[in-house]
């Protein structure tokens, strides 16, 4: 870090960062299981991607979040997405790289990636 401008820049992307994690019920959140087997499984990365892209994107209306286990073990990563008003998405095996599709189509869009949930994997 070399000025005050480098520092102050720093502060304002960890902030638009920590806003992409903040709560209102009105917000659409998504939901990073993130207990040990998610761990292993590699959703950290997959948090962290979905953290980065909402704030890329500027979404307000959109809450990234962590929880513990879904009880899923064998399709970690495991996310849920909760939309007011409609039914949760549980999208499984997810990662980082599938994330831009999912903010794209189901956030944006209003479309769930259907190819990405349990049920195309538990058929």
């Amino acid at each position: 870090m070399k000025s005050i401008e480098e520092l102050k820049a720093i502060r304002e992307r960890a902030l638009q960062n920590v806003s992409a994690r903040g709560d209102n019920s009105d917000d659409i959140r998504i939901a990073v299981g993130m207990a040990t087997c998610g761990i292993a499984a590699g959703a950290r990365p997959v948090l962290s991607a979905f953290v980065e892209e909402v704030s890329r994107r500027g979404l307000k209306n959109v809450i990234v979040t962590q929880t513990g286990c879904i009880g899923m073990c064998q399709y970690e990563p495991v996310v849920e997405v909760f939309v007011p008003g409609k039914e949760k998405v549980t999208y499984v095996k997810m990662s980082p790289e599938k994330v831009p599709q999912v903010v794209t189509e189901h956030i944006v869009n209003g479309r769930p990636v259907q190819e990405f949930t349990v049920g195309a994997y538990t058929k």
